[in-house]
């Protein structure tokens, strides 16, 4: 790789600028999915596919991308995901025209397909901008970025175009519908002229390319010779699962327990999700080593999911606080606990990359690109709980199904990430 690795304040803001793109896009889902509820008439499960089209493209798409990538190098490729990312956008329009839930499904794996080259393509560039010792700081600096935008993405579209759901009724006519429908045109129209922008941005910017170097190793011949990283992308599928769940699904339970303004409910779960990345930028490694900070958010998750499931639903909600001012929200409020998984959340993706990657060698591509296609676990584990939660007809009991997978990344974090070798010994 070309040592460019200096420190220079425009790459920096321009991929802090990225970043903000990735989570307003991604965490907006989490306004969509009750919306798209309302309008289209679907339940639970059948909403959740708004997480599952999103997602998956990062695992479908995530081959013909990097090969994109490898033709077109990376500052052409972010152009090439933006570009792609503006069509799906655009696609909103007859979405939103026609009504049909299957037009906005592809429009949102067009949105995900063009975030899968940005992703690939932009996270070199935190390591390249500065020394490699303060890339973890970076890292959450990133990680800061993009969850305030996953703040800021509901409170907006929830302020636009999502203000006066609570005047709908729970079976709207068809005009009611329509009205609700065309209020996506123009601030989608607005994302894809954003986006273009973005294009002439990037491709005129001072943005280095990325020259990769093809080092020869024989000690090892497969990437699956490496247990770290597959447990370790395993741990991933589980962790984002866990963490759209969070996001994604607290405003269909808030809609389910009548909290008002529930399009916006994915806002204070990205809030936790902040202070989670500032206390690990304080924390890591003066506090707390990765694995200490993997451990206690593993531990952390598995705690407020069984408090969750114990709590009483009609104790006061987040939003009787945040919104309403009419009482104490208490902990026991089944809302704010899920919101406080975004808590628990944050610290698992920075800690996870460095402790599966670890001694990979010339196979750190590949394992990079295994851990990318782990965001499956964001399109399929909201299905898994949408399904749970039709059939037990209850939204709060379905959080039972991240209680596995925060105790698979408690068993990364205490020894999983440590294998060397698939055999009894190491």
């Amino acid at each position: 790789m070309t040592d460019t690795r200096h420190s220079s304040l425009i790459p920096m803001l321009i991929i802090g600028i990225l970043f903000f793109i990735f989570g307003f896009v991604t965490w907006l889902n989490g306004s969509l999915i009750p919306f798209l509820k309302l309008i289209c008439d679907l339940s639970d499960f059948q909403a959740l596919f708004v997480t599952f089209a999103f997602y998956i493209a990062y695992t479908t798409m995530a081959y013909p991308m990097s090969f994109i990538l490898s033709k077109s190098g990376y500052k052409k490729g972010m152009a090439i995901g933006l570009g792609i990312m503006a069509v799906g956008a655009l696609l909103f329009i007859p979405a939103a025209f026609s009504g049909d839930f299957l037009i906005f499904l592809v429009a949102l794996f067009t949105l995900g397909s063009g975030l899968t080259i940005l992703q690939t393509a932009s996270n070199p560039y935190i390591v390249l901008v500065g020394p490699t010792e303060s890339a973890a700081m970076r890292i959450s600096v990133m990680g800061l970025i993009n969850k305030s935008a996953g703040i800021l993405a509901p409170l907006v579209f929830t302020a636009l175009i999502f203000n006066d759901l609570g005047s709908i009724s729970a079976a709207p006519s068809p005009e009611e519908i329509s009205a609700l429908a065309s209020k996506l045109i123009m601030p989608y129209i607005i994302m894809a002229v954003i986006l273009v922008a973005l294009i002439f941005l990037v491709l005129f910017s001072s943005l280095p390319e990325i020259e990769v170097e093809h080092e020869e190793d024989e000690a090892k011949t497969n990437i699956f010779d490496y247990p770290q990283i597959i447990l370790g992308a395993v741990a991933l599928f589980f962790y984002v699962g866990a963490e759209v769940v969070a996001g994604d699904t607290i405003g269909l339970f808030g809609q389910e327990l009548g909290v008002a303004n529930y399009t916006a409910l994915t806002s204070f779960t990205m809030s936790f999700m902040v202070i989670g990345y500032l206390i690990g930028i304080v924390a890591i490694p003066k506090l707390l080593s990765q694995r200490q900070a993997l451990m206690f958010s593993a531990l952390g998750g598995l705690l407020t999911v069984l408090a969750l499931l114990l709590s009483d639903p009609q104790s006061e909600s987040i939003s009787a606080l945040l919104w309403g001012w009419s009482g104490i929200s208490t902990i026991a409020d089944p809302v704010a606990l899920v919101a406080m998984l975004g808590l628990s959340n944050a610290l698992v993706w920075p800690t996870i990359w460095p402790l599966a990657l670890e001694g990979l060698g010339k196979f750190t591509a590949q394992g990079s690109a295994l851990l990318i296609m782990a965001i499956a676990g964001g399109a399929l584990l909201p299905l898994t709980f949408g399904s749970l939660s039709d059939f037990l007809q209850n939204t709060q009991s379905a959080y039972a199904v991240l209680i596995p997978c925060y105790l698979f990344i408690l068993y990364y974090a205490m020894s999983g990430h440590t294998k060397r070798s698939w055999s009894a010994r190491q």
